[in-house]
C-alpha cells in the first residue's frame, strides 16, 4: 500500500525474543503507558470498573469471550482497555478538521494518525469540487441515502456491510431495511473471518455456532486450541487457561507459532500472583504443524482413536455413535485408507507428535476443542471444522458439560449480527417468520457476501455501498482492487466512530455518518437505552453506556439505520420513529422474529442475561438425517510448491483488526516494526537471506496473477519450514480477490502461495 499503516516508529527496528508470561505486569505497564498517552489516567479506571459488569455496565467492544460467571470485578484485559480507552479519546474531528484537511492529504496520512485524530462529531458530506468533507445536516444526509436507494434499477446494486461491533437491535433493524427495499446483499465481517464455521457446523450438527459454554471450559479435562492466539485475540481466555491447568487439566496448542499465551501467564486481576510474580502454565503440549496442516493432524488423531478401539472398547463412544450419529463407517474406513506417511507429510508434525495428542484426547472423558481464524482462512477451511467435528463425536464429546466444538468469535457481537438476520443466505424459515412478524416481503434470492460485493462493485454493478462500523477498504483482500472497486460505486456511506481509510477510498458522493460509542450514554424520548450483545457462546447480555456523547451530534446506531430507512422507504409501514423511542420495542419484535429471543425484555434483564437454545447441545440435530453427520473429505495437499512459502496474515499484539496502538508487538519480541515477515531461519538460509535483512515478497494467485511488496524485514522465528506470517492489512495486497475458498467464499488469508528473495 501507498501509506503506512502505524505511526511513525520511535527508533529503528528491534527483534528481541519474548520470554516473560502473557499479561502480567508487561500487560499492566502497556496499559498503563497507554493511559498516560491518551491522557485517560481518569476515565480509563472508572470505564475498566464498569466494563462486562452484567445489566449495570457495558460491554467491552473488543472480543467476544464471555464474561466470566463468577462476577468478577476486574473481568478485563490489556486490549479491551486499549479499545475503550481509544474510544473514549478526548480528541475531536469536527468542521474545523475537514475544512483544514483535504482527502487527497488525508489519503497520504497512515492509518494510526487518521485515528488519533479523535473521535467524529457531526455528519459530514464530500464535496467534489472542493476534495473536502462539509458539513450536513442528519435530514439532509438521510435524504442523500435516501434518494439514492430510490433511485436504483433494481435493490440488488446496493449492498449493506455489518462490522461485528453492531448491537442486536440495530442489527435487527437494519437487516430489516434491507430486506423491506428488497435485498439479501448483507456482506460482513464474518465473510472473512469465520464463514466456514457456521458453515461446517451447520452441515455437521444443525447449528452454526458451538455448542459449550464457559461452565464447560472450567469442567473439561482436555483443551485443545487450534490456530488461536489468545493473548492478542481473546485475552480474558488467559484466565480459562490458567483455571485448567490448576485443577489438572491437558492443554493442548496447536498453532505454527508458539505464542505467549501457549507457554505461561501472570492474569492480573490475580492479586497474589502479580505480587509474587508468580506464572501459570497455560499448555501442556504444543504442536506446530505446518500452514494448513491442522486438518492432517485431526485426521491423525482420529486415526488413532479407531486404531485403539480394535483393542480398547472404551476407545470409541459406540452407543453414542449409533444412536446420534451417520456415516461413521464411511469414516472410519477413510481414516483406515489414510496412510502414516501422508497425515505426517501433510500436517508437517511425526506420528509420534500426533499421538500424543491422541493420547490426550483418549485419556479424557471430556474434550473441548477450540479454534479460530488459523483454521478458517484456508481453502479448506470447511473440512477442518468438521474434521474437528468428527473427532469429538467419536468419543461423543457432545451433548454434555465439559465437551463440544468451541469457535473463538473475534468481534464482540459478531455472532450476534449473524443470529439477529446479517445473513447474504437466510434460511426460508427465517424469512418466512420475518414476513409474518413484520408484515413486509422480503426477498427470496440469496445476496452478495464480501468477495462477490467487490466483484460486483469491480463490473460497476453496485451503486451503494453503507459500511455499518468496521473499516471496510482495510479489512478486504487485494487492497488496491478493492479501493478500486468502492470508488466505482455512486454512494458510499460510512458509520463510524473515527476517522479511517474508507472514509478516503469512497464512491462519487460519500458520507460521514458519525454514531454513539458502546462506551456512551444512549438518550432516546424514554429515556436512557440500552442494547444487547451476543457472545461467541451465545450468551446474550445488556449493554449500557457510562460517558456522555462526544458530541451532541451523534446519533444512535439504531437511529441510524431508522433514519436511513424512513429516507428510503418512505411509505413503509415498520414504525421506524416509534421504535428508536424505546429499543424494548425493537426486542418485542426480535422475540417474535428470532427464534431463541422468546420472552426477550425480560430475559435479557436477568444476571448475566440469557443462553439462546442450542438444539445440538441437546442432542437434537437439524440435520436432514436428524442426526449428527461424519463428513468424509480427502486431506488437502498443504504442502507447498518447491521455491515456495505458504504465507499467514495475522494481527499483532499492539493492534484491534484493522486499528493499530503502535508498531511494536510485545509478545513476539518486535518494536517500531510492521512491515516484516517470519521465517523459519533455515528457508532464509537457503535463499541468501540475513537477519532482519530487507527482503521482496511475491503472491501468486489462483488465476497465475501476482502481487508483490518490497523491503520488508526478515525476521528468524521458530515457525515450520516452508512457512511464513506477517501481519494484515499490510499483507491483504497478497491476497488476491480470487485467492477465496470454494467451500466457504472466505478470502484464504492465511495460506497465500509466496515467494520470498532478497531485496535487490
Amino acid at each position: 500500500m501507498e501509506h503506512r499503516v502505524g505511526p511513525t516508529p520511535e527508533g529503528d527496528p528491534e527483534f528481541h525474543p519474548y520470554h516473560h508470561p502473557a499479561a502480567g505486569w508487561g500487560a499492566a505497564k502497556s496499559v498503563t503507558g497507554f493511559l498516560v498517552r491518551e491522557g485517560a489516567l481518569v476515565d480509563g479506571p472508572r470505564a475498566i470498573m464498569r466494563m462486562n459488569h452484567e445489566n449495570t455496565g457495558f460491554d467491552c467492544p473488543g472480543c467476544a469471550w464471555p464474561d466470566d460467571t463468577k462476577g468478577l470485578h476486574l473481568d478485563i484485559c490489556e486490549n479491551g482497555i486499549k479499545h475503550v480507552t481509544w474510544e473514549m479519546t478526548r480528541k475531536r474531528v469536527g468542521a474545523e478538521f475537514f475544512a483544514a484537511h483535504s482527502v487527497s492529504e488525508l489519503a497520504e496520512w497512515s492509518d494510526y494518525d487518521l485515528e488519533n485524530e479523535g473521535r467524529l462529531t457531526e455528519p459530514m458530506v464530500y464535496d467534489p469540487e472542493s476534495d473536502h468533507y462539509v458539513p450536513i445536516t442528519w435530514k439532509d444526509a438521510f435524504e442523500v441515502v435516501g434518494r439514492s436507494l430510490r433511485g436504483l434499477d433494481n435493490p440488488d446494486q446496493a449492498s449493506f456491510y455489518t462490522s461485528g461491533r453492531l448491537g442486536n437491535e440495530a442489527t435487527f433493524l437494519y437487516q430489516l431495511m434491507a430486506r423491506e427495499l428488497g435485498t439479501n446483499n448483507l456482506p460482513d465481517c464474518s465473510n472473512m473471518c469465520h464463514e466456514a464455521s457456521g458453515r461446517a457446523l451447520q452441515a455437521s450438527l444443525g447449528t452454526g455456532k458451538g455448542t459449550v459454554d464457559l461452565k464447560d471450559w472450567e469442567t473439561a479435562d482436555a483443551l485443545f486450541i487450534l490456530g488461536v492466539n489468545a493473548a492478542s485475540n481473546a485475552p480474558r481466555m488467559l484466565t480459562a487457561l490458567a483455571e485448567a491447568h490448576h485443577r489438572g487439566a491437558q492443554i493442548v496448542h496447536v498453532n505454527p507459532l508458539v505464542e505467549a499465551a501457549a507457554t505461561r501467564t501472570i492474569v492480573p486481576h490475580d492479586f497474589t500472583d502479580m505480587a509474587l510474580f508468580k506464572a501459570t502454565k497455560t499448555s501442556t503440549l504444543n504442536l506446530q504443524p505446518r500452514i494448513g496442516g491442522d486438518m492432517a493432524l485431526l485426521r491423525g488423531m482420529a486415526k488413532a482413536v479407531l486404531e485403539q478401539s480394535a483393542t480398547d472398547p472404551k476407545a470409541l463412544d459406540r452407543e453414542f455413535i449409533d444412536r446420534h450419529t451417520s456415516g461413521f463407517d464411511a469414516y472410519r474406513a477413510l481414516c483406515e485408507a489414510t496412510p502414516w506417511e501422508e497425515i505426517e507429510r501433510q500436517s508437517g508434525l511425526t506420528r509420534a507428535d500426533v499421538l500424543k495428542a491422541a493420547r490426550v484426547y483418549g485419556e479424557a472423558d471430556r474434550s473441548i476443542v477450540s479454534w479460530c481464524l488459523g483454521l478458517t482462512q484456508h481453502e479448506h477451511g470447511v473440512d477442518t471444522v468438521r474434521e474437528i467435528v468428527n473427532l469429538l463425536l467419536l468419543r461423543g464429546n457432545l451433548g454434555r458439560e465439559g465437551a463440544g466444538p468451541s469457535p473463538v468469535r473475534g468481534h464482540s457481537n459478531v455472532q450476534g449480527n449473524r443470529t439477529c438476520g446479517i445473513d447474504h443466505r437466510p434460511s426460508e424459515a427465517f424469512l418466512d417468520r420475518l414476513a409474518e412478524v413484520c408484515e413486509i416481503e422480503p426477498p427470496r434470492k440469496h445476496g452478495m457476501d464480501t468477495v462477490r460485493t467487490i466483484e460486483a462493485m469491480q463490473r460497476g454493478e453496485i451503486k451503494v455501498f453503507v459500511g455499518m462500523g468496521g473499516n471496510f477498504a482495510l479489512a478486504a483482500p487485494d487492497t488496491p482492487l478493492t479501493y478500486a472497486a468502492l470508488r466505482t460505486c455512486d454512494l458510499t456511506v460510512q458509520v463510524s466512530t473515527k476517522l479511517n481509510r474508507s472514509h478516503l477510498v469512497h464512491g462519487k458522493q460519500a458520507l460521514i455518518l458519525p454514531c454513539l460509542g458502546r462506551t456512551e450514554k444512549d438518550h432516546q424520548r424514554k429515556g436512557i437505552q440500552s442494547t444487547s450483545v451476543e457472545d461467541s457462546m451465545s450468551m446474550v447480555h445488556l449493554s449500557i453506556g457510562m460517558k456522555r456523547p462526544a458530541s451532541s451530534h451523534l446519533l444512535s446506531e439504531p437511529a441510524i439505520v431508522a433514519g436511513m430507512a424512513r429516507a428510503a422507504l418512505p411509505d413503509s409501514a415498520t414504525p421506524w420513529e416509534w421504535y428508536i423511542e424505546d429499543y424494548d420495542r425493537i426486542r418485542d419484535t426480535m422475540a417474535r422474529a428470532l427464534d431463541g429471543f422468546e420472552d426477550f425484555n425480560r430475559r435479557v434483564r436477568l444476571p448475566l442475561g440469557f443462553r439462546i437454545k442450542q438444539p445440538a447441545r441437546e442432542l437434537v440435530f437439524l440435520t436432514p438425517s436428524g442426526r449428527a453427520e461424519f463428513s468424509s473429505a480427502p486431506l488437502p495437499d498443504v504442502v507447498p510448491e518447491p521455491g515456495t512459502l505458504a504465507l499467514g496474515t495475522m494481527r499483532s499484539h499492539d493492534q484491534w483488526n484493522t486499528t493499530i496502538y503502535s508498531d511494536n508487538d510485545r509478545y513476539r519480541g518486535i518494536r517500531n516494526l510492521r512491515t516484516l515477515v517470519f521465517m523459519n531461519r533455515a528457508d532464509m538460509r537457503e535463499r541468501g537471506i540475513a537477519d532482519m535483512g530487507p527482503v521482496d515478497i511475491t503472491s501468486t494467485a489462483k488465476d497465475g496473477s501476482r502481487r508483490s511488496v518490497s523491503g520488508y524485514l526478515a525476521i528468524p522465528y521458530d515457525i515450520p519450514r516452508g512457512c511464513a506470517a506477517g501481519y494484515m492489512p499490510e499483507m491483504n495486497v497478497l491476497c488476491a480477490l480470487v485467492d477465496y475458498s470454494t467451500q466457504s467464499d472466505q478470502p484464504i488469508m492465511k495460506h497465500v502461495k509466496v515467494t520470498i528473495e532478497p531485496t535487490g
